[in-house]
C-alpha cells in the first residue's frame, strides 16, 4: 500500500468505528431516557478500537507496511 492508500484505510476504519460507537451512544441514551440500565459500558467501546484494528501497534503497523 503506498502512503495514502494507508491513511485513506485508516481513516475509513476510523469512520467505520466512530459510526459504531455512534450507535452505542444513541443505544444507551434511550435506554437512559426509558429508565433502563446502559446497555454498553467502557469493554464495548473499547472493543470497537479492536474490531476495526485501531489500537497503536496495529496503526503504526500499517503505515510501515507491516
Amino acid at each position: 500500500m503506498t502512503p495514502e492508500q494507508s491513511a485513506a484505510y485508516i481513516f475509513s476504519q476510523s469512520i467505520c468505528a466512530m459510526i459504531e460507537v455512534e450507535g452505542l451512544k444513541a443505544e444507551n441514551a434511550d435506554r437512559e431516557q426509558r429508565g433502563f440500565a446502559q446497555a454498553y459500558g467502557e469493554a464495548a467501546f473499547l472493543a470497537v478500537l479492536d474490531k476495526y484494528a485501531l489500537d497503536h501497534n496495529t496503526v503504526m503497523g500499517t503505515f510501515q507496511g507491516r
